[in-house]
């Protein structure tokens, strides 16, 4: 499990991305879409369609990271846009462990396949 400091901020893309997407197209994304400074420290967090992959992309001071996960079973929990021409919502760092970890964040449980 990766670690972050909390004080690090969290934006996840609720939209769905082409996740065939490198970090040039993804990093492009936050600026044009998400409004946000692609260098700011920050984890920017996307899904597909399926919701079985995530990409996260954070700029750490000095170069880009690209990170994923797939999921063998199952999906990830994915929030849903609350507002008209809501693109982005922030997560504390509790509820994006949850997210990576596989808990459904509505009802704070694990997922039927989810197992530890």
């Amino acid at each position: 499990m990766l670690s972050f400091p909390a004080s690090l901020r969290i934006f996840i893309a609720l939209e769905p991305c082409d996740l065939r997407a490198g970090m040039n197209t993804l990093h492009a994304h936050v600026a044009d879409r998400l409004k946000e400074n692609p260098k700011d420290k920050a984890l920017f967090v996307f899904t597909n369609k399926r919701r079985r992959l995530i990409k996260v992309l954070h700029f750490d001071g000095t170069g880009l990271w690209l990170m994923t996960k797939r999921l063998e079973e199952g999906t990830f929990f994915w929030p849903r846009v609350a507002q008209e021409g809501q693109v982005k919502l922030e997560l504390k760092p509790e509820a994006f462990a949850m997210l990576t970890d596989g808990i459904d964040m509505h009802g704070a449980r694990p997922r039927g396949w989810y197992e530890r």
